[in-house]
Parts: C-alpha cells; structure tokens; sequence
C-alpha cells in the first residue's frame, strides 16, 4: 500500500487522539471512586442490618416495658383499692385478716414489677446507646458515599469533556485520511491493543520496540517515502519521521 508521507504522519496523529480517547476510557472505568462506592455500599448495608437488629432490640424492650407498666398499674390500683377499705374498716375479723395479707402480696408483687421494669429500663438504656451508635455510623457513611458520588461524577464530567474535545479533534484527521489507509490503521488497531500506527525511533519500531536488523534497516531504507511499512514483528504500521535514525 502506498500513502503521501503527510497522509503517514498524519496517522500518528489519529493514533494520539485515539490512545488518549482509550486512556480515558480506562479511567472511566477504572475510577477509584467505583471502588470507594462498592465498598461504602457494603458498609452501609451491614450497618443498615445492624440498625435493623438493634431497632428490634429497642422495640422489644419498649413493649415488654409497656406490659410491666401495664401490670404494675393493675396491681397499685388493686392495691389502692384494698387499702381504702382497710382504712373504711367495719370488715369482720376474718375478712380483715385476708385483705391485709393480699395488700401485703400486692405490696411484694408490684415492688417485684417495678424491679424488673427497672432492669428492663436499664437494659432499654444500654440497646438506645447501641442503636444510636450504629446511627451515627450510618449516617457518617452515608455522607462518604455522598461525597465519593460527587468526587465520581465530577471526574466522570472531567472525563467526558475530555473526550469530547479528542472527538472533536479526531474528526479532521478521519477526513483528510486516505480511505484505504484509514481502512488499515483500523483492522490493526482491532488485532494490535489498539495502537496500529507508530513512529520509527532510533531504528526500532515504535510499537513493538524491537530494533530492526540490519538487514531490515536496509529493507526500509530502500522503500520509497510513500511506501506504507508494516513491522515484521507486530505487524503495525510503521511511520518515518526525522528522529526515525535510518
């Protein structure tokens, strides 16, 4: 294949634009802040399971509180009641006895509810400081992640504006290029990890970076300047230039 010697240079500047546009992409993809996010993510699921199960806690805790105060309401009221007719007075002997020793029951079995409210509360108090522990780490992680999402997007808009203006210069070259080279330069680009094109440099091919032998060196040195040459070992398209040492 042959191509003006401006057409071959101007493959390496098609070649620039398109390994920048291929670092780009890999940034893209590769944005510590993807990494930052699925592990925030992780974190704050655990933690959102964590407030779960400390939540349950609490809840439990408040009902089983509820039913204590419940019962301890009963028995004071039954209480009061008891102790209203003692005051009254007026009852025979035997009743007298019997109401005395059930206010004397009431007495112990409410001071034995409120024991165990208490220790119940005291439990409560313990589960709201572990449940608010874990809060506050939710919410702190939650924040990281919003912060990790703005330092993403705003490097995924970085990104994009870069790419934008690489497309942008990538257009003229595509248009000025010889159908066939341009043709060439992208099934190679398909087989080679996307560098096709490369200057010779000091007698080595840009690509591979293998130097030439001296017998290649002649090969070359004999071709004409519109000549399209191909490196023997990577199979790029190799361009001369002044720094090309041959």
């Amino acid at each position: 294949m042959k191509a003006a010697p401006a057409a071959q240079l101007r493959l390496l500047d098609l070649q620039a634009v398109d390994t920048t546009l291929a670092q780009l992409a890999h940034r893209r993809r590769h944005l510590p802040e993807h990494a930052a996010l699925d592990a925030l993510a992780l974190q704050v699921s655990k933690q959102e399971d964590a407030r779960v199960r400390a939540q349950v806690t609490v809840d439990d805790l408040d009902r089983d509180i509820a039913r204590l105060e419940s019962d301890v309401d009963q028995v004071r009221a039954r209480r009061a009641k008891d102790e209203d007719r003692l005051v009254a007075g007026g009852l025979p002997a035997r009743e007298l006895t019997a109401l005395q020793h059930e206010v004397t029951s009431l007495q112990r079995r409410q001071s034995e509810l409120e024991d165990a409210e208490l220790a119940l509360m005291e439990q409560r108090e313990t589960a709201q400081a572990a449940l608010d522990e874990v809060l506050g780490q939710l919410a702190a992680s939650r924040a990281e992640r919003e912060a990790a999402q703005v330092r993403r997007d705003e490097a995924l808009a970085a990104i994009a504006k870069d790419e934008k203006f690489q497309e942008l210069a990538r257009r003229p070259l595509l248009a000025e290029l010889p159908a066939d080279l341009l043709a060439l330069y992208d099934k190679v680009r398909e087989t080679s990890g996307g560098l096709a094109a490369a200057a010779i440099h000091a007698g080595r091919c840009g690509g591979c970076r293998i130097e030439f032998s001296g017998g290649e060196k002649a090969r070359i040195q004999g071709l004409a300047p519109d000549e399209v040459i191909r490196c023997e070992d990577c199979r790029r398209i190799m361009v001369r230039t002044p720094e090309s040492g041959l």
